[in-house]
């Protein structure tokens, strides 16, 4: 997991680093540069680099110098004098590698513009010497954040740089991660100038976070984890379809579909067997998860409550994410990943689906909750992790409920309830962002290609 903290707590530890201030920000200035040459400021290419008058415009001084020296034409832009020891120092060091610097002016011809003014949100607005910068047509490196962008909340009051990658210091931040962080910031790198450590106010998952069973030679379909789907009222059969194909596709050996809608599931898939509602308790024992709710009814809700009471370890989808059933949930014991939309989560709630209000619908339930959408926030009721693989491919009709299978079909497989959340959503992400390159995705292209990842 990457920790990510609050800027005002990496503020804090900033504060309080007591190493040597020059080295740090020579390696803040070099990580900078890279990300630079990664951009395309090479051999004489033309960098402006707009150089704010705390420390963050101070790397924006030494990133010029190592610019300079691999032959970029530099210049300078500096809005105020350095107002830091640190930040004198590295323009000093600047001029006298023959680096340009004058007061900040308009945007020309440049090839690329480093953007080191202030390091995120300014309390006044953007100066008016800045504005013409943001319509600048040159490729943006930010260091730290962009300016304009919130650091603790990915906010943006007005305008802010755009920027292709954005080069951050000891860890991420929460505005790098939330609201609109992530479109502003772009590639986000973390660079190690020896200063680290602060309390992180939640996690981002990598692929080394998550979990994928293996299957052995000799096995049986029953021993690989079976789900049943409940859902599929008239006129939604579609979704059902969908889970069981996710459920299929991420590793689960059995999968059937309980619902009230029998003939048209039928007519949908010959690939599961069925059941009617009230048939299905009576084969709970040979299943391992029931994935509750994708596609049903609120008519239906009552017929199809009797499984979800009965059952020990479900996920909670759509149709069955009601107030009722997380006061259910809250007393029964029973184990379970729910996985809202913001609307979802607003009705069984009241709230805005925020990333501390899922913690405390987690801690509510006893369970994981799951919000979808970018990023995709879960909690088992400790600090929030953020899947941050899927982007707007995904929010299509039916791949919520390719998801919701994914994750039965990792519960059924003996992985734990949150990590099974971290994993299919991570892998739900990276199978999404592969299809969009071809263009707009489906639901059924989704559940087609989650086999690759399934282990």
């Amino acid at each position: 997991m990457k920790p990510v903290l609050t800027a005002d707590e990496f503020r804090r530890v900033d504060k309080a680093y007591e190493g040597d201030l020059d080295v740090a920000m020579d390696r803040a200035g070099h990580a900078v540069a890279l990300a630079a040459v990664r951009a395309g400021a090479g051999y004489g290419q033309r960098v402006a680099v707009l150089a704010g008058p705390g420390n963050n415009g101070g790397d924006g001084y030494v990133a010029a110098r190592y610019l300079a020296e691999r032959g970029a034409q530099i210049t300078i832009h500096a809005f105020g004098d350095p107002g830091t020891p640190e930040a004198r120092r590295a323009a000093t060091l600047a001029k006298a590698a023959g680096v340009r610097v004058r007061n900040i002016g308009h945007p020309s011809d440049e090839d690329l513009v480093v953007e080191a003014l202030f390091g995120g949100g300014v309390r006044d607005g953007i100066p008016d010497e800045v504005l013409p910068w943001l319509d600048s047509s040159a490729p943006v490196v930010a260091v730290d954040f962009p300016t304009g962008l919130d650091p603790n909340t990915g906010k943006v009051d007005d305008r802010a740089f755009r920027a292709v990658e954005t080069v951050t210091f000891g860890s991420l931040k929460t505005g790098h991660v939330l609201g609109a962080g992530p479109d502003h910031c772009g590639v986000v790198t973390v660079a190690d100038i020896g200063i680290d450590g602060g309390n992180p106010s939640m996690f981002v998952a990598t692929e080394a976070d998550t979990v994928r069973p293996p299957r052995h030679r000799k096995t049986h379909k029953w021993d690989v984890g079976a789900v049943m789907v409940v859902g599929g009222s008239a006129g939604l059969t579609g979704a059902t379809v969908h889970t069981a194909r996710g459920a299929i596709g991420f590793g689960a050996g059995s999968v059937a579909i309980a619902t009230p809608d029998r003939p048209a599931v039928v007519a949908n898939t010959v690939e599961f067997p069925t059941f009617e509602l009230d048939e299905a308790v009576g084969h709970l024992d040979r299943f391992d998860v029931v994935v509750f709710g994708p596609g049903l009814a609120d008519a239906d809700f009552e017929t199809a409550k009797p499984i979800l009471e009965k059952s020990s370890r479900v996920v909670v989808d759509a149709g069955g994410l009601l107030p009722s059933v997380v006061e259910l949930l809250e007393s029964s014991g029973i184990e379970s990943v729910l996985t809202p939309h913001a609307g979802e989560f607003a009705r069984i709630t009241g709230g805005s689906g925020g990333t501390y209000s899922v913690r405390a619908l987690a801690e509510k339930t006893g369970g994981v909750v799951l919000l979808k959408g970018n990023p995709t926030r879960i909690s088992d009721g400790g600090l929030p992790v953020l899947v941050t693989t899927g982007g707007p491919e995904l929010a299509t009709i039916g791949t919520g409920d390719v998801l919701s299978g994914m994750i039965g079909a990792l519960m059924a497989r003996g992985t734990r309830p949150a990590e099974a959340a971290v994993t299919a959503a991570y892998f739900h992400g990276v199978a999404g962002a592969e299809l969009a390159r071809k263009g707009p995705l489906t639901a059924t292209a989704l559940a087609g290609k989650i086999p690759e990842y399934a282990w």
